[in-house]
């Protein structure tokens, strides 16, 4: 599964913290500083399986409590409308 930002969202870094707005839909966001560096590695599409493997390279993490926590937040992404997820591209 890939995941791409989606829409106008202008973000800021507030200590560790991440708080994103969008203009166009008036939604603010703030991100812990997990959420901000999953942000960070989403800036170009990625597929969801390598910021997980990011993730456990830089968090002490399991694998399986970093991917549900991963598919969490960017589900709660997608309700905002910060970033789509698309199937990754046929081989």
């Amino acid at each position: 599964m890939m995941v791409r930002k989606e829409g106008d969202w202008l973000a800021a870094k507030v200590g560790d913290e991440l708080v994103m707005m969008s203009a166009e839909k008036g939604n603010y966001i703030g991100l812990s500083e997990v959420g901000a560096r999953i942000w960070e590695l989403i800036e170009t599409p990625q597929d969801v399986d390598a910021v997980c493997a990011q993730l456990q390279d830089e968090f002490e993490v399991a694998p399986e409590v970093c991917r549900a926590e991963v598919e969490s937040f960017l589900n709660e992404l997608v309700m905002h409308g910060a970033i789509a997820l698309d199937p990754p591209p046929a081989a």
